[in-house]
């Protein structure tokens, strides 16, 4: 007697990143041979008491070939890591670094200053320092120490 077996095509799909991981092998590529795939760049972004900072992970991009903007209070990062041609494409086995264009955009916040944004590139890691404008930083209230009756007579009371 045969059993059936439910197929669950997301079944192991912890994260919604690997499902997004599917959706753009499905999607993006046009077949197993193809060696020039649509990319986005990974990107962290956190934030200190002073400053929002992006970091994207752009290896063998030339820093020429990188367009950051602001608009509209959207900061967008785009650029363009270029196959090699130094080697003949028929002599490669395997091709799965992706290539070609990319353009990722993140919303700011009101409370950074976009006009003051610095742009580091080192190791082919893209490093976007954002400012907070200063009515944004945290401010420290001090607290007086007193009696209630004295707080009381200086309220007014």
């Amino acid at each position: 007697m045969r059993t059936l077996t439910r197929w669950e095509p997301f079944r192991g799909a912890n994260s919604l990143e690997q499902i997004n991981r599917l959706f753009n092998d499905v999607f993006e590529r046009k077949g197993e041979e193809s060696s020039l795939t649509a990319w986005a760049p990974s990107v962290d972004i956190y934030e200190n008491e002073h400053e929002l900072v992006v970091k994207a992970d752009l290896p063998e991009v030339d820093p020429k070939d990188l367009d950051i903007r602001v608009e509209n209070n959207i900061l967008t990062i785009r650029g363009e890591r270029k196959f090699e041609k130094k080697v003949n494409e028929e002599n490669y086995l395997r091709v799965e670094r992706s290539y070609g264009s990319f353009a990722r955009s993140f919303t700011l916040a009101n409370t950074v200053n976009s006009e003051a944004i610095k742009a580091d590139y080192q190791n082919g890691v893209l490093t976007l320092s954002i400012p907070k404008k200063e009515e944004a930083k945290p401010k420290q209230i001090k607290v007086n120490v007193g009696t209630p009756a004295a707080a009381a007579a200086a309220a007014g009371r």
